[in-house]
């Protein structure tokens, strides 16, 4: 692993947007990402337990499933955007 141990945390490349910077370990996931990725990677998963309790309840997930898909399109721009060097 490329990255290097500093008295804030872990200094290394994003794992979603290739930025180097300090990263954070979501629970149940390997790698490690900034805090805008995290923080993105944390609401789609909170959004899809949410998505899936409303289906399983009858209710309307339109709602949710923008916010997701608004959360999902930003995750593609970055990993997009650090495949390109951007």
């Amino acid at each position: 692993m490329d990255n290097l141990e500093s008295a804030e945390g872990s200094v290394g490349h994003c794992s979603v947007c290739g930025r180097e910077t300090e990263l954070l370990a979501l629970p149940a996931k390997p790698d490690m990402s900034c805090l805008e990725c995290s923080g993105d990677l944390a609401t789609a998963d909170l959004l899809i337990a949410e998505i899936d309790a409303a289906t399983f309840a009858g209710r309307n997930t339109n709602a949710l499933v923008f916010e997701f898909e608004e959360i999902s399109s930003r995750l593609i721009r970055r990993a997009q955007s650090a495949e390109q060097g951007i």
